[in-house]
């Protein structure tokens, strides 16, 4: 084991911290949006924390989880960059926290349904897509119905923000953010496929192979931000839908570029959706939201 200062840094990289950090940081920010009209600020950073809980406990256990279960696989490729796979953190203890979070993310779920409204399900719905997004990590990862996980939880994120905040779910979206959900699903298994031949993951994309995923993910980015701007384009403020423009410029380029390069435009041109997204919020229109 490492200094205890260098268990807890693992302990964050095992966690996968920038991904839970960013799709925790749009929940929450979606939620203190979503709030009505005249609604107090406390109201506002009140439904944004409890979805931040909600949403980032959730993350934490997925994350966790991902790293125990593919220890031996990681190890296998290589992997060194995993603390679990180099043998810098026991797998049980990852394993023991991805189960802890899991159990925690239950009441601070719950509470969302208290909050939304009465029988609104806002936190069983999160649940219910925590539960798929765990069910990748334990087998669905290396299935043809990977990307199903990615699909229900991405596409309900905005459906769980707006009903913390106690309104509908934005049902465009819903759709656009599941397309970008499985954009990133695609994306992601791009830098990682010759790791996966060797270690037998089969899941979509690596039966698709490199560059088919990357093309479906450039498609997929600019599937989600054509439906924002067709359905909604015209109520946008300007900011907003040059962002959405400028994701889907990003997302054609990471069609026609390789290897990594590839990878990082269109997560960048996912950045961008989302950037659209929260700026239409703030700018006071919540056209997306509707």
């Amino acid at each position: 084991m490492p200094p205890r200062h260098g268990v807890v840094v693992d302990l964050v990289r095992a966690c996968h911290p920038v991904p839970a950090a960013a799709v925790t940081g749009f929940a929450a920010a979606l939620a203190a949006a979503s709030a009505p009209d005249g609604a107090p600020r406390r109201a506002r950073w009140g439904a944004a924390a409890r979805t931040a809980a909600a949403v980032g406990l959730g993350q934490l256990a997925v994350g966790w989880a991902n790293d125990a279960v593919d220890a031996p696989l990681d190890a296998a490729a290589g992997r060194t960059e995993k603390p679990v796979a180099a043998g810098r953190l026991p797998r049980a203890l990852v394993a023991g926290l991805a189960v802890a979070a899991t159990a925690a993310a239950v009441p601070a779920s719950l509470q969302l349904d208290r909050t939304g409204g009465r029988g609104s399900g806002t936190g069983r719905l999160h649940l219910a897509v925590l539960a798929a997004a765990l069910g990748y990590d334990l087998g669905l990862k290396g299935t043809p119905a990977s990307p199903l996980p990615y699909l229900a939880f991405f596409g309900s994120l905005p459906a769980v923000a707006a009903g913390a905040a106690g309104r509908p779910a934005p049902r465009l979206l819903c759709a656009a953010a599941g397309l970008l959900g499985l954009a990133g699903h695609l994306a992601n298994t791009v830098p990682d496929a010759e790791a996966d031949a060797a270690t037998g993951v089969r899941g979509l994309p690596q039966r698709l192979g490199p560059r088919a995923s990357r093309t479906g993910a450039a498609l997929g980015v600019a599937a989600a931000d054509a439906l924002l701007l067709t359905g909604r384009g015209a109520q946008l403020r300007p900011p907003a839908r040059a962002l959405l423009l400028a994701a889907g410029v990003a997302g054609a380029l990471g069609a026609a570029a390789d290897g990594r390069t590839g990878f990082r435009a269109v997560m960048a041109a996912a950045g961008l959706s989302v950037a659209g997204v929260l700026t239409d919020a703030a700018g006071g229109s919540r056209a997306l939201l509707r």
